[in-house]
């Protein structure tokens, strides 16, 4: 029969843990709202602008609006699948979800990315002078910039709350997105002087850019599908955590992973071997919740090893 005192710290975590999962969620949803309408409202506008303009650094930048909205669509759905409970079938959870929808995303960038090279290559070889719709096309990419650091802004402040890493995704290719923009606009700056080579150039930059960008978004993804141990700093965090216990003898064998927004900890934590199992595990479960505390959402294992003290 469990003892009231750790019944009670159960129900204690529990209620505390509940509210803030519920917030992360919420937020975590929200974002991928805004990513959607935001994707949306400036595939309409540009497509707007290319058609006035024949400008093909206006249609990289469409292409790449456009590829943003199937990215987001299967971020939105992704996420809402990796906050779902753990099951029966997914004792761990749902986090790699997650990390799918990354690797999804990267195949969208690096789409949008070949497109963009094969028509900014035809333009350098056949060039052609912009003529119309530059002004409209300019307060068009103005705007973008406007909306995407709207967009930006909010998702990194969902990024410091959940540290998702689709929505970390997600504000990645929305980052290239004022780069891609802020390169159209010279572009078409450059044009309306008599540059015409500078669209096509800008637009193969900007396609190198995107590239680059995408594998970021593939490297962080395996990482997290493979297991990848946290960072170093945060591994000795947790390390410091336990060694500070007046009664920890040492550790060894820690192993860490994140899957989604939870992160997991395993260690075997040494304690002198004339302690009662009683004491040992009141002693780990309270290092199990300091070490959960370090994170915003984490499940913590924690084993005890005997350790046998010689006589000096």
């Amino acid at each position: 029969m469990l003892d009231s005192r750790y019944l009670n710290l159960i129900h204690y975590t529990k209620s505390m843990n509940k509210p803030q999962h519920i917030d992360k969620a919420h937020l975590m949803r929200m974002a991928t709202y805004a990513s959607v309408v935001t994707a949306i409202t400036l595939i309409i506008a540009k497509l707007f602008a290319w058609f006035l303009s024949d400008s093909v650094s206006v249609l990289a930048t469409l292409v790449d609006s456009s590829l943003d909205v199937l990215a987001s669509i299967l971020n939105m759905i992704a996420v809402h699948h990796a906050l779902q409970p753990a099951d029966r079938e997914h004792r761990f959870g749902h986090g790699k979800a997650e990390s799918l929808a990354g690797l999804g995303q990267s195949m969208f960038i690096a789409g949008s990315a070949g497109i963009l090279l094969l028509q900014a290559i035809n333009r350098l070889f056949k060039p052609e002078a912009m003529e119309q719709g530059l002004t409209v096309s300019l307060a068009v990419m103005i705007f973008s910039i406007v909306a995407t650091l709207a967009l930006m802004t909010f998702q990194n402040y969902v990024i410091r709350k959940t540290d998702s890493t689709a929505i970390k995704a997600d504000a990645l290719h929305y980052k290239t997105d004022l780069l891609v923009n802020g390169g159209v606009i010279l572009a078409l700056v450059l044009s309306l002087n008599g540059w015409h080579l500078s669209d096509p150039i800008i637009a193969i930059a900007i396609a190198l850019f995107i590239l680059h960008s995408a594998w970021g978004i593939v490297k962080e993804s395996i990482d997290l599908l493979m297991d990848h141990e946290l960072p170093d700093e945060e591994r000795e965090k947790i390390s410091a955590l336990v060694l500070q216990h007046p009664q920890a003898r040492g550790l060894h064998d820690l192993r860490t992973r994140r899957s989604g927004t939870t992160v997991f900890v395993q260690l075997h934590l040494e304690l002198d071997e004339t302690l009662t199992l009683r004491e040992a595990h009141e002693i780990a479960d309270k290092l199990e919740h300091q070490i959960a505390n370090l994170f915003d959402d984490a499940e913590v294992i924690i084993h005890e090893d005997p350790i046998t003290h010689l006589p000096l």
